[in-house]
Parts: C-alpha cells; sequence; structure tokens
C-alpha cells in the first residue's frame, strides 16, 4: 500500500498538460499548504516533457507563483508504455489521472496503479470504464490496500455527495431523491472542451456493452424503501440527465446498504434546459446524435464536428478563462422520506426535503477543486476511508470523511433550503 513515508510524491497530476490536466495543475498549486503536515509534494506528468514544462510555466504566471517554474518534477509517461507508467505509479501515493476518453485511456493506468501500490483517482463519465474497473480490479486493489475511487469530478461528486448530504441532513429515514441541474453561462456564454463530446460519442454507441458488463455481477435488485419514485412536475421544462450520475449513485447506494446495512435511496436526476426554443433544439440535436452515432461514419463526423452537432455546447477550442469565470451550476434535491416516529414499511413517506449543492463553472473549476480535494482527503484522513482497499465511487470512499466541508471552504457549497 501507498504509504506516504516512503514515496517522492503525494500526488503526480497525469495528462497534466491536457486541456483539463492544466487546470487541475493550478488548483494542486494553490491547495500546497492543505497537504499532511501542511506541505503537499507533488510532479506533472504525461508525454511532452516540452508541453509540461509549458503548462507549469503558464500556472507560474497565472497564480504568480514563479517557484512552479523550478519547484515542480516533470515525470514522463505514456499510456502506450507499461514501463514508464509503472515508474511513474512508485513514485506517487496518488495519481490524478487526467487522460480521456478513459475508454481508450484509463484501463493501463488504473492496472499499474494497482501493481504498484498507487491509489487513483479520475475524472471519469463514462460508466462502462468505471463499471468495468470495478469488475476487473476491485479484489486485487483490496489485496493491494489500493483504493481506485472514479468520476471525482464534476461527474459525479456533487451529485453522489449531494445525495448523501441530503440523506445526513434528513430527520428520519429518507426513501427517495430527485436532483435537477442548472447550469447558467454568463453574458459571454459557455461551452465544453470536445473530449467529454468524445466520451459521449463513444458511450452512446457502446451502450448495449454496458448493459452485458452489468449483467457480470450478478447483482440482486436493491430493496425499495417506501413507494417507488415518480417523476417529479417540477417548474421548468426538464429532461433525464444524461450523464453518469445516476449509476454512480446507484452504485454507492449498493455499497451502503451491503456494507453499513443502510436503508437504500432511489434516486432519479433531470437537467433543466430553459424554453420552448432550447427544447426544439435539443429534440433536434439528439435526433441527430441518436441516429449518426450508430454508424461509424457517423461518429466520425460527430467527431469531426463537435461545434456543429452541439449546437455550440461542445468545441475543439474549450471555454475561455472569460466564460469559465461567468458560469455556475447549481443542483438542487428534492427528497422524501419517514419521519423518525414513522414506520418506513407502513404507508407514504411523510415528510420532505430540499437541498442545493452549487458551484463554479462545472468542467474546469468546479471538476478540479473536488478532484484535488478528493485526493487531500484521502493523504489527511485515512482512517475515515472504507477499510480495505477496493474500486469505490465518491460516496462509497468519502461518506464518512470530511470531504463536504472541504468542498464547502473551496467554493462548492452544500445547504438545505
Amino acid at each position: 500500500m501507498a504509504s506516504i513515508r516512503n514515496r517522492p510524491y503525494h500526488l503526480v497530476i497525469f495528462g497534466a498538460s491536457g486541456f483539463t490536466g492544466q487546470f487541475v495543475v493550478e488548483e494542486v498549486a494553490r491547495t500546497v499548504s492543505e497537504g499532511p503536515k501542511g506541505n503537499l509534494k507533488w510532479a506533472v506528468a504525461g508525454r511532452s516533457k516540452q508541453k509540461l514544462e509549458k503548462v507549469l510555466e503558464q500556472a507560474a504566471g497565472v497564480l504568480s507563483k514563479p517557484e512552479l517554474r523550478t519547484e515542480v518534477d516533470v515525470i514522463v509517461a505514456d499510456v502506450g508504455e507499461p514501463d514508464s507508467l509503472a515508474a511513474m505509479c512508485k513514485q506517487a501515493v496518488i495519481v490524478l489521472n487526467c487522460v480521456g476518453p478513459y475508454r481508450f485511456y484509463g484501463e493501463p493506468v488504473v492496472k499499474a496503479c494497482v501493481e504498484n501500490g498507487a491509489h487513483h483517482i479520475d475524472i471519469s463519465g463514462e460508466p462502462q470504464f468505471l463499471e468495468g474497473m470495478q469488475l476487473n480490479y476491485n479484489s486485487q486493489a483490496a489485496d493491494k490496500g489500493v483504493y481506485i475511487i472514479g468520476s471525482c469530478g464534476f461527474d459525479s461528486i456533487p451529485a453522489d455527495m449531494g445525495v448523501l448530504y441530503t440523506r445526513d441532513q434528513f430527520k428520519g429515514t429518507l426513501s427517495a431523491v430527485e436532483s435537477f441541474l442548472t447550469v447558467n453561462s454568463g453574458p459571454e456564454g459557455g461551452c465544453i472542451h470536445d473530449g467529454t463530446w468524445q466520451s459521449a460519442v463513444h458511450g452512446f454507441a457502446d451502450s448495449q456493452k454496458l448493459q452485458s458488463l452489468r449483467r457480470k455481477f450478478n447483482h440482486k435488485p436493491l430493496p425499495t424503501v417506501g413507494s417507488r419514485l415518480r417523476r417529479s412536475e417540477i417548474q421548468q421544462y426538464t429532461v433525464p440527465f444524461m450523464g453518469s450520475d445516476p449509476s454512480v449513485v446507484k452504485r454507492t447506494q449498493r455499497f451502503l446498504v451491503e456494507e453499513h446495512q443502510a436503508s437504500p435511496v432511489q434516486y432519479g436526476a433531470y437537467a433543466g434546459i430553459g424554453g420552448v426554443g432550447s427544447i426544439i433544439k435539443l429534440m433536434f440535436a439528439g435526433m441527430m446524435f441518436w441516429f449518426l452515432v450508430k454508424f461509424s461514419f457517423g461518429r466520425n463526423l460527430l467527431i469531426k464536428h463537435p461545434e456543429f452537432f452541439s449546437f455550440g455546447v461542445f468545441s475543439k477550442a474549450g471555454p475561455t478563462r472569460k466564460q469559465m469565470e461567468a458560469s455556475s451550476f447549481q443542483f438542487a434535491f428534492y427528497g422524501e422520506g419517514y419521519t423518525e416516529e414513522q414506520d418506513p414499511s407502513q404507508g407514504k413517506p411523510n415528510a420532505k426535503i430540499r437541498t442545493l449543492v452549487q458551484g463554479p463553472e462545472c468542467g474546469y473549476v468546479a471538476t478540479p477543486i473536488a478532484m484535488v480535494q478528493a485526493a487531500l482527503t484521502i493523504l489527511n484522513e485515512p482512517t475515515a476511508l472504507p477499510k480495505k482497499g477496493g474500486v469505490y465511487t465518491p460516496g462509497a470512499a468519502f461518506a464518512k470523511t470530511t470531504l463536504i466541508d472541504r468542498l464547502n471552504k473551496h467554493g462548492i457549497q452544500f445547504s438545505v433550503i
């Protein structure tokens, strides 16, 4: 197991020169005083020494920290060269893996971490990758005392920890929660870098494989407490949320039921989409996407022209810093359940709760904050983590830690309305 004493770096950021990686570098540089004993030792890793040095140079300028140019070590490592990954993992207590799409590049890094005793945190929103890693590496990771914790970015820390927060604030037995996500971009507009778009294209194309992967777990259905979840009537237009949050939350609930005999919470996820104009656009884009994603020529078209097919939501350039500063997100959680004196097996839920998780721009401000705070939680609170290593969701790994308090201090705020 990765002991802090005998490894040169607490954190190694792999893929530090990628679009998201550069912002993770800046966030780590901001939080060095929060490391063990007030000191965080870290390095950057990736294929190109030159690009990595450039990212440190950029961070030094943005943060006015000239020491980043000389004090942060650079490790050359490549997904296609297992020896280089092994050498990187041997030097790290935790690898922050920013190299996506994870379905193509994720597994070799997870494998190297497990074999070389480094914990692994990623920011994947790809259920097939996340659940595949659980199926294939959970028992090996447990043997090695290694924590492999997926989806530690905007996918899916706000949703997963938000459901746990709602459960913990509810007086009684929470039986069901629905979340409604709204994303606000400022006057400059906003967009998402096309790496996420590529993950979505390949994810939808492969949805059959995900079903067969899930059957391999042989899971028994989770018990249902209270009445089955019905979709709420919320004031604005909403659509079922297409991301990985429902998959991640369900895995967390299963872990808490099986390991802690907790009462499971049903979960439904929705996203707000504004007015009628947005709905027509979304339906049109959705039909195009569903049609094209089934064929390889269609997938190539989608990947070549993200801006056109997503009405500008995704772009090859990604958002500007100005767009990021003006953007924010809000998750509203509507929960229902039974008060302490009411028996959950009798009658309908008799109490409600509303909570909020809100924060800055999702992809490149909130994601690095969530990822880095997850890593700092592992470093600073090892005894609060699950008793044995394994492949975990954020909620399973961090249910008994102070991660939510840490996020609150860094601008991702959890509150009861």
